[in-house]
């Protein structure tokens, strides 16, 4: 006795079975991957987000920090034109008394023997000229000048000889002398002065 079965439908329900979980699973694969790069680009997007905030922070910060230089550079102008413009009352103030410090000086330093009769200034170098009874009293005036001024610099000797007239009321040889001094910056004068106190210049009696 012969049985047929016919499979061809079985088959073919098979192969549609098969076709369909195929389907699915791409589906399903299409699916995890669109979720997956979602996720991604979720995570990507809020480090991004998190980045430019904090570059903002830092932009708006370096605004800041730039303004407080720039604030910070204007008042060192201020303060710089301040002290200038008072080194400038002092050095005025210094060279109203620079006379005063010279006259005081010369009166201080200048020995027996020494008659003045001139005094020359130009800007901080100072000439002066007189007869002397000998050349150790010019010597010793230098010395004075060097070891014992309060106000004057580099003094030295320009010329000296035999005086060709003596002054008048003096019945004696002289010598006739120039010399020349520089006279310390304004600043110095005024911290000399504070230092020795306000000097008393008086005419010294020959």
């Amino acid at each position: 006795m012969n049985i047929r079965v016919n499979l061809l439908p079985h088959r073919e329900h098979k192969r549609q079975r098969q076709k369909h979980t195929f389907f699915l699973m791409t589906g399903m694969s299409v699916i995890a991957g669109a979720a997956l790069v979602l996720l991604v680009w979720t995570v990507l997007e809020g480090y991004i987000s998190a980045q430019k905030g904090q570059n903002k922070l830092i932009e708006d910060e370096n605004r800041r920090l730039d303004a407080q230089i720039k604030e910070i550079a204007t008042l060192k102008q201020e303060i710089d034109g301040l002290r200038a413009r008072q080194k400038a009352v002092e050095d005025l103030q210094a060279d109203r008394n620079q006379p005063v410090f010279l006259l005081d000086e010369l009166t201080r330093q200048t020995p027996e023997g020494i008659y003045l009769r001139s005094i020359k200034q130009e800007d901080r170098k100072v000439t002066i000229a007189g007869w002397a009874a000998s050349n150790e009293r010019v010597s010793e005036f230098l010395r004075n000048l060097s070891n014992n001024g309060r106000y004057v610099q580099k003094p030295e000797l320009i010329e000296i000889k035999l005086a060709g007239q003596s002054p008048d009321g003096i019945q004696r040889r002289l010598f006739d002398f120039s010399m020349s001094f520089m006279m310390k910056p304004s600043s110095e004068l005024g911290t000399a002065s504070a230092t020795a106190g306000a000097p008393a210049a008086q005419p010294r009696k020959g």
